[in-house]
């Protein structure tokens, strides 16, 4: 879905694009090495800190999906890939509506996240570091109807066969070329 997504902004003319939730910053490297012009975006100093040491060529900066420290309408695409997991399902319109705002007409957003109806607390992060946060499972008819709402328009959806002992969902959306 990644390169898809890539294929698509690059397609639609490119522009700059945000990892929203980027962590580490492996996937904002990857988005790059796709083709994109990208940047990551985290919550956590301590995140943008091992992403920046791991990726000096990227930017990356401290942010929040809720309220992202960005001008309007001027990202050509969003990828919060495992990201809005960490949300409480109340924060949800609130994100999706930031990234509605921040997006130019035609521009795409991903949203990768876990399937299910519980929130589960993960003790360990990547490498093993203690955390303690809070993981949303979340419903892909639940996020659609949320990003729909909020003005986006629903492009695909790869859903994991529910048998898996976490299934994974991944949305895009595009905003419309017509939405300010």
């Amino acid at each position: 879905m990644l390169g898809a997504f890539a294929e698509l902004v690059l397609a639609s003319g490119g522009g700059p694009v945000a990892d929203v939730g980027c962590g580490p910053g492996h996937v904002t490297a990857h988005l790059h090495q796709l083709g994109l012009d990208v940047c990551g975006i985290d919550l956590s100093p301590g995140m943008v800190e091992v992403a920046r040491r791991d990726h000096p060529h990227l930017r990356f900066d401290t942010g929040t999906m809720t309220a992202l420290d960005l001008p309007g309408g001027q990202l050509a695409g969003i990828v919060a890939w495992y990201s809005i997991i960490h949300l409480p399902s109340a924060e949800l319109p609130a994100a999706f509506a930031e990234f509605h705002r921040a997006l130019a007409p035609g521009g795409y957003l991903l949203l990768g996240f876990h399937v299910g109806d519980e929130v589960r607390r993960k003790r360990e992060g990547y490498g093993g570091h203690p955390m303690a946060l809070d993981v949303h499972l979340l419903q892909p008819d639940r996020i659609a109807e949320l990003a729909t709402g909020t003005g986006f328009v629903t492009q695909a959806q790869l859903l994991e066969e529910p048998g898996a002992r976490v299934p994974h969902a991944c949305l895009l959306f595009h905003k419309a070329n017509n939405d300010y």
